[in-house]
């Protein structure tokens, strides 16, 4: 598949992950949790970013993060309970151009998918 591909694979599947949680909407008073997709296809790198208020306690981090490097999808992060590396794999995408960045480089030899 060529990059291009990838690119909108990637989008697909962040953009629907935000809308799904869009949908808790933030108080007048400020609390609630607000989904961001964050998209920059220039430099190939995708977050889906959760940040906000719930009662005392803030929430901010990042449950996806995929980066495209040297025509491979690497997942740097994935809090996700199905697993975005499925997900791609269901999309077409050959497991040879998807690195789970988030298993050491040893580690990676013992994957199905690529190790860089």
């Amino acid at each position: 598949m060529a990059i291009e591909e990838y690119r909108q694979i990637i989008k697909q599947l962040i953009l629907e992950r935000a809308e799904r949680r869009s949908h808790q909407p933030i108080t007048p008073e400020g609390e609630g949790i607000e989904t961001q997709a964050v998209i920059d296809c220039d430099r190939d790198r995708y977050l889906l970013l959760h940040t906000g208020w719930r009662g005392n306690r803030r929430t901010h981090g990042c449950s996806l993060h995929l980066d495209i490097i040297n025509g491979k999808i690497w997942i740097q992060h994935d809090g996700t309970e199905v697993g975005i590396a499925t997900q791609l794999l269901e999309m077409g995408v050959p497991n040879d151009d998807i690195v789970l960045a988030f298993h050491s480089p040893y580690i990676r030899q013992f994957t199905e998918f690529a190790t860089h």
